[in-house]
């Protein structure tokens, strides 16, 4: 039994050190409960993530309700699973259930690791208000490194949706002098990456007719100052600590757009008709419906600006914006109708279509025509067949997609 339980030990130690087939060579040949659970881990860690899911299940069923402690750990591994496999339809409610009886049996350190995977998922869904308030409630001193570094990374992720770059890279820079303290490879090249992220360009502003590309820093910066911003990354206008949201009235938010990138030029009539409506023949009724957005868009805007018109159009005249201070608008680094796909598949994972349904929001219908057309035209590619349909992307070499993740614009 002492043999027995000194090859359990080793296992455990060699997953700690991010060595799976160390451990696989201690305990590939067992069917005991800890020696699955073991297995099932080491296979995850290989990125085996099936075989890893259906072990940890009979794991799980082997220690049985004797073993509380030792079943809690066997959900909360295979929920890691499935978040990292974005599998996001798994048991919320299973995974708050054990990780409530490893607190009461005391074992904080898995209970918290429970708690880290809950943030995870509702930090992937955007809802960055409750992310940050059950983070709050986790005291990272008391977590090993491992741990320690994911507090970290998971503030570095809720830091960079609400633009704060230099939040972003603090939390980044404490989590690499663990890493690296702990000689953590794997979570040093994670960490490597997101610095790459972190400096890459991550949207293209316009000014007085001008392009040109912006980094995370940039924008942070370029939202805080005093300057009239159409944001099209989010959806909204913004001026210091005042924004307004047009994320559900996209046709006055493009025509905000195209007056602002006309500015401080007028934009022609037909400029916005076809660009606003997609019309390719104008008459009479198209003329009046532009009049009728346009008195919209003043008057949900005037708080920053006024539209007035001209002979061959209409003008965007901000309130407090002057040559020295443009109208800026910020554009995403690739425009596409479902960038907020593709900004998901670049993530480096592979996603099924109902999570991508989950994390935007919308019908997994929708998700799957969107897929399909994007596959026809190369940029997503499949991988598996039926429920086990698969989707990845590679990123645009170069960019970033963050700014196109779920998330609102951010309000102070």
């Amino acid at each position: 039994m002492a043999i027995m339980d000194s090859l359990i030990t080793a296992a455990a130690r060699a997953l700690s050190a991010g060595d799976p087939l160390g451990a696989l060579k201690c305990v590939g040949l067992r069917g005991d409960p800890p020696a699955l659970a073991l297995r099932g881990i080491a296979l995850a860690q290989l990125e085996d993530f099936d075989r890893a899911r259906a072990l940890l299940k009979r794991a799980a069923r082997g220690f049985g309700a004797s073993e509380p402690v030792a079943r809690a750990r066997c959900v909360v591994a295979e929920a890691e699973i499935a978040l990292v496999s974005r599998d996001l339809g798994w048991a919320e409610k299973a995974l708050d259930r054990a990780r409530r009886i490893l607190e009461q049996r005391g074992d904080h350190v898995n209970a918290a690791h429970a708690r880290q995977l809950e943030i995870r998922h509702v930090l992937l869904t955007g809802q960055l208000e409750q992310a940050e308030q059950m983070l709050s409630e986790i005291n990272p001193d008391i977590l090993p490194p491992i741990l320690q570094i994911s507090h970290e990374m998971i503030l570095f992720g809720i830091a960079v949706r609400r633009l704060q770059a230099g939040v972003a890279r603090a939390a980044l820079e404490r989590a690499n002098h663990l890493a690296q303290a702990a000689k953590l490879p794997v979570l040093i090249a994670e960490i490597e990456k997101a610095y790459v992220t972190l400096n890459a360009p991550a949207a293209r502003l316009i000014a007085k007719g001008e392009e040109r590309l912006v980094i995370l820093q940039e924008v942070e910066d370029l939202m805080a100052s005093d300057m009239l911003v159409i944001d099209a990354c989010r959806y909204g206008v913004r001026q210091g600590q005042v924004a307004i949201s047009l994320s559900t009235r996209p046709v006055l938010f493009n025509l905000l757009r195209i007056l602002g990138e006309s500015w401080p030029k007028d934009a022609p009539r037909d400029s916005l008709l076809s660009g606003v409506f997609g019309a390719r023949y104008v008459d009479e009724t198209h003329r009046a419906r532009l009049r009728v957005e346009v008195g919209r868009l003043r008057k949900l805007i005037r708080v920053f600006a006024n539209i007035t018109a001209t002979d061959s159009g209409f003008i965007l005249k901000p309130k407090s914006v002057g040559q020295d201070k443009p109208v800026m608008v910020l554009i995403p680094p690739m425009e596409d109708k479902n960038a907020n796909i593709l900004a998901l598949l670049t993530d480096g994972e592979v996603w099924s279509s109902s999570a991508l349904a989950i994390v935007l929001d919308t019908s997994a219908r929708t998700v799957q025509r969107a897929l399909e057309e994007l596959a026809r035209a190369g940029k997503v590619r499949a991988i598996g067949r039926g429920r086990a349909r698969r989707w990845t992307s590679p990123p645009p070499p170069g960019f970033t997609t963050t700014l196109l993740l779920p998330g609102r614009l951010p309000v102070d």
